[in-house]
């Protein structure tokens, strides 16, 4: 279906913001769950970014919880999405890597079937929503978002293709919507073997498209309870364009002046405009009157690059190591706000040890379901709501599956990682008392090798093998 879409978000979401108010027919909360791309857990002011401005989501952390140990999936996108989404660690999880699926886009998709946080929503009588990035699966395999739980779909459906900001067209549902954007195609990286894109002509930009459809969604279905999944694609960079453009956003805004290199300009204003999106959205919902019966989350699906010229000159990951593609703290810990007006304490802070696949099981609990069998997750609803009978994880799992690979467990102050898992496994294991080194710079496994041979063993307990993604040097 060739239609066209016009990018005019300010002033739709102002009058997406201003209708007569239906009234509500649920007590079951909203969930809104905002995911960016590639953020460092230092890269907004709430999380002591000093360079980028972030007033909405500082203001956000004001009002509600801020997580300080809060992690992804993994280091990398499709099987970060996959944890989140399957409520199952990437030892667990069907996709644990960027594996793509024999067509020239398209990543390795969900298997039919599978369970998801969507269909645990859709049970519990939420009219589901999936706007952004999905990398889960094609219209045309399996994996499609809307034969997972989704009801409604709109953005990219191909993650190489989402690096592109101004694409030819996103997806409505099953249908391709046309967009004003010139694109031309290339072949990428060997790595990926993906079909990557950039534009010669720049119109429509597909994060404003995509706050654009979600503030459509939440006025459509204000009066009955919505979940809704917002991944959007920002600060993800875009690879296949020259290394000055990389950064694509419509305008420098208020870096424009600063005397720094353009890719720096560009990706504070891609941050910054996020955060601008994120805030009409919740203006949205308090001018709805829903600001008591909608849980806001956002964090990020995995760290910044590591070691490039943005994520040094922001100090993107503060004193964390490493970044995306690493099993340590920059790849994987995240930030992690939660509002949710009544409900979550304002300006409170939580040191609960979480990750992905926590989220399967706190909905369902926010949405008076029981929790899937054989999820690696718990709730953290106690946290939020400030309960004393909060259950802890025995530890965190997370497996990486490019290069030689690696493995990492986390058991409270301790941390292993095994950095060739691929290439060697069964290898060496560092360790890490993260309570005394949060930069993981002292390797003290030859200190303690009684907890490395614990660890050791509960990595190998926590993966079940995987044909598509085993740890063997034919991977």
């Amino acid at each position: 279906m060739n239609k066209y879409l016009t990018i005019s978000i300010i002033s739709f979401l102002l009058f997406s913001c201003s209708p007569e108010q239906k009234e509500p027919a649920k007590t079951k909360p909203n969930v809104i769950f905002i995911m960016a791309d590639d953020l460092g857990y230092a890269d907004i002011g709430a999380y002591g970014q000093t360079k980028i401005q972030t007033p909405r989501l500082d203001e956000m952390a004001s009002e509600g919880m801020k997580f300080t140990q809060f992690y992804a999936g993994t280091s990398v996108c499709a099987p970060s999405r996959s944890s989140l989404i399957t409520g199952l660690h990437t030892g667990h999880t069907e996709i644990r890597g960027n594996k793509q699926y024999g067509l020239r886009n398209g990543q390795q998709p969900l298997s039919a079937g599978t369970t998801t946080i969507a269909t645990v929503m859709k049970e519990a009588g939420y009219t589901t929503a999936m706007i952004g990035k999905w990398g889960l699966g094609e219209p045309s395999t399996p994996g499609n978002p809307l034969k997972h739980g989704w009801d409604f779909f709109f953005g990219y459906t191909d993650q190489v293709l989402a690096h592109n900001y101004y694409p030819e067209y996103l997806w409505r549902n099953n249908d391709k919507i046309y967009l004003r954007n010139e694109v031309k195609y290339l072949d990428t990286a060997a790595w990926h073997d993906g079909l990557g894109s950039y534009s010669t002509k720049k119109v429509d930009y597909s994060n404003d498209l995509m706050f654009e459809e979600a503030a459509a969604f939440i006025t459509e279905n204000q009066a009955n309870p919505f979940f809704l999944y917002l991944p959007i694609t920002a600060p993800h960079d875009n690879g296949e364009q020259p290394d000055s453009m990389r950064f694509e956003v419509p305008s420098q805004g208020i870096y424009a002046k600063e005397d720094w290199p353009k890719t720096h300009k560009d990706y504070a204003a891609m941050i910054t405009r996020m955060d601008s999106c994120i805030g009409v959205l919740i203006d949205q919902i308090d001018a709805l009157g829903l600001d008591e019966n909608t849980l806001i989350m956002f964090t990020s699906d995995n760290g910044p690059y590591n070691n490039h010229p943005t994520t040094d000159f922001f100090d993107s990951n503060g004193d964390l190591r490493g970044g995306k593609r690493d099993l340590y703290e920059g790849g994987i810990r995240e930030p992690m706000i939660a509002r949710w007006k009544g409900k979550v304490k304002a300006g409170t802070t939580s040191d609960f040890q979480g990750a992905f696949w926590d989220m399967m099981p706190t909905l369902a609990e926010l949405a008076g379901e029981s929790t899937p069998e054989n999820t690696d997750g718990i709730s953290f609803v106690p946290t939020l709501l400030g309960l004393s009978n909060q259950k802890v994880h025995t530890d965190l799992y997370f497996e990486f599956h490019e290069g030689s690979g690696s493995q990492a467990i986390l058991q409270g102050k301790w941390k292993a990682v095994r950095p060739d898992a691929i290439a060697n496994p069964g290898g060496p294991i560092e360790l890490y008392d993260l309570s005394m080194d949060l930069g993981e710079t002292n390797d003290v496994a030859g200190q303690f090798p009684e907890k490395v041979k614990e660890l050791d063993s509960l990595m190998s307990a926590s993966r079940t093998h995987s044909d598509l993604f085993p740890f063997t040097s034919k991977n």
